[in-house]
């Protein structure tokens, strides 16, 4: 173990150690915030493409195999349960009729949009009855540090 860094690779044990409990608590806090909303029968991979589609635009359904890491089949599957709930919508890719395009519904959209304002609304109300003024602008200065850490 190198001792001025504190750790055998070369890096500084509280790194290592914000590194952790950074990963330990947003996983937790992504999971307190799903329990807040209703999933809508929807399943985890099916929140997860209907998501991704969200951020990233449309996409095809190989695309979105590839990003989900995932075999073809089980997307396609995943679309067509997503295309049944009016959430997601086909069209040809105009750069190649052989392929279509999924993309988010207005209906889509609001879904998860619903979804998002529960998971912060729960989080905006616990931050209120837990938490201190001054706690939660300590919260605000780590996730200004967080999202320089994430931009570099």
């Amino acid at each position: 173990m190198d001792e001025t860094t504190g750790t055998s690779d070369g890096v500084s044990e509280s790194a290592a150690r914000a590194a952790h409990e950074v990963r330990v608590v947003y996983s937790r806090l992504r999971r307190r915030m799903r329990e807040a909303y209703d999933p809508g029968d929807l399943t985890p991979s099916q929140t997860s493409v209907l998501s991704r589609l969200d951020q990233d635009g449309e996409s095809s359904v190989g695309d979105l195999a590839a990003a989900e890491r995932v075999r073809h089949q089980s997307v396609a599957a995943t679309v067509g349960v997503l295309v049944e709930r009016g959430l997601v919508s086909r069209r040809p890719d105009p750069g190649d009729g052989r392929r279509q395009l999924v993309f988010v519904t207005d209906s889509g959209h609001a879904f998860l949009e619903d979804r998002r304002r529960a998971g912060e609304g729960w989080l905006t109300r616990a931050l209120e009855d837990r938490c201190t003024e001054e706690e939660r602008r300590t919260l605000l200065a780590a996730t200004a540090l967080l999202e320089r850490v994430v931009r570099s």
